[in-house]
């Protein structure tokens, strides 16, 4: 049996250059370049804001905060990362500084050191089982699967999301977390095996 194939880039090259002329464009004061972003993003920011903190206002609000803050600091974005992970990195942290503030944070349901030397090839799930993110296409489950999402740590829900969601690399989710690629890949580890047990049933009945 084959390795599951990685997801595809959350953006293209050719997204990601439009995306540095528009970035260059509004750091010289063009604020319809920005708004060209904002298009672009503003679903997508609101969508793992809305993951993260379960509630579709609070998840406005903060997309709407996350965007501010991309707008006031834009100036001093260097363009060394794209657009696209350093707006999800605001994204992120907003919602985290939302979440501690009501102190929802990670409940310690897993040790990140319990799996640091998980190699990047490796099965995160056992073989012949389905895999959460292959299910997350079948429409029939599609509910069961988002309501077992929630159920995770937001630390746990937020890395699931945002690899076989958004599609991005270990590299890029370690980037917009601020945690080491192994603990990224670690946590992925214990999201998809809590993801499996939570959806046993389905699958044995899909």
């Amino acid at each position: 049996m084959n390795p599951p194939a990685s997801p595809p880039a959350a953006s293209t090259e050719g997204d990601a250059a439009a995306d540095s002329g528009l970035v260059r464009r509004a750091q010289g004061g063009d604020a319809r370049a920005f708004d060209q972003l904002v298009t672009r993003y503003r679903g997508k920011v609101y969508g793992m804001c809305h993951h993260l903190v379960q509630n579709e206002q609070d998840a406005w609000d903060l997309a709407q905060e996350a965007l501010i803050k991309a707008w006031r600091a834009l100036p001093s974005f260097k363009l060394d990362s794209s657009f696209y992970t350093w707006l999800y990195r605001i994204a992120h942290n907003c919602s985290y500084d939302w979440l501690r503030k009501r102190r929802i944070v990670s409940d310690g349901e897993f040790d990140d050191d319990l799996q640091r030397n998980v190699a990047a090839g490796a099965a995160a799930v056992p073989r012949g089982s389905a895999r959460p993110d292959h299910a997350l296409r079948n429409k029939e489950l599609g509910a069961r699967i988002t309501d077992a999402i929630a159920q995770l740590s937001p630390d746990h829900r937020c890395v699931i999301l945002l690899r076989e969601v958004e599609g991005l690399s270990y590299e890029e989710i370690a980037e917009i977390t601020q945690q080491q690629t192994g603990t990224v890949m670690s946590r992925l580890f214990y999201a998809r095996k809590k993801l499996q047990e939570l959806l046993k049933d389905a699958y044995e009945n899909a």
